[in-house]
């Protein structure tokens, strides 16, 4: 009967963990999306059909808009950039509803080199931690050194490298040098 019980209670618990990370898993993210250098926005005024673009982020952050002038984009949010925009038409067009959409996303790119099948940038779509972006990559060759893998970062004080060892979170252990990418990041694989 001890035998039963224990099991039972082993049982109920893996149950509650199982039912608190799906919970978790489910629960919206308050991060909202930056824009970056290299994606593509739609944006439209309403009754305005002149003003109705789709526009490339440029390497700088900014984009132009007739009548706006130039607007600095990365870094913001769409909402953000609806704001900025509306704030600065309303002086032509009475009661300015301004929509702003990301349509690509391709300022939202990681790197993978070295040692993988098929090394190159790849688009987070929307967020890719180190054991996915490998995997994007083709997996790794045989003669890979996993557990010298290193993410390379670029700071606002500068270059930072992060080191992964494989083995370790293949095993579970370490798990949390399974990070989350952020976009720019270099996974060099030696």
């Amino acid at each position: 009967m001890p035998r039963f019980i224990a099991t039972l209670a082993t049982l109920f618990f893996l149950h509650a963990a199982v039912i608190a990370a799906n919970a978790q898993e489910n629960q919206p993210s308050n991060d909202k999306y930056t824009i970056k250098p290299g994606d593509t926005l739609s944006i439209s005024v309403w009754k305005e059909e002149d003003l109705q673009l789709e526009v490339l982020i440029r390497p700088d952050g900014g984009f132009s808009f007739p009548l706006a002038g130039d607007i600095q984009a990365a870094g913001r949010s769409v909402d953000d950039i609806a704001v900025v925009l509306t704030e600065r038409l309303e002086r032509f067009i009475p009661d300015t509803v301004v929509t702003v959409a990301v349509t690509a996303i391709n300022g939202n790119r990681i790197f993978v080199i070295g040692q993988v099948n098929n090394p190159g940038a790849f688009v987070m779509n929307p967020r890719v931690d180190v054991m996915q972006a490998l995997s994007m990559a083709g997996g790794t060759t045989p003669f890979a050194e996993l557990n010298d893998i290193l993410i390379l970062r670029r700071t606002p004080s500068g270059q930072i490298a992060l080191k992964f060892r494989y083995g370790d979170v293949e095993r579970g252990r370490n798990l949390d040098q399974n990070i989350m990418l952020q976009s720019g990041d270099v996974v060099v694989v030696p």
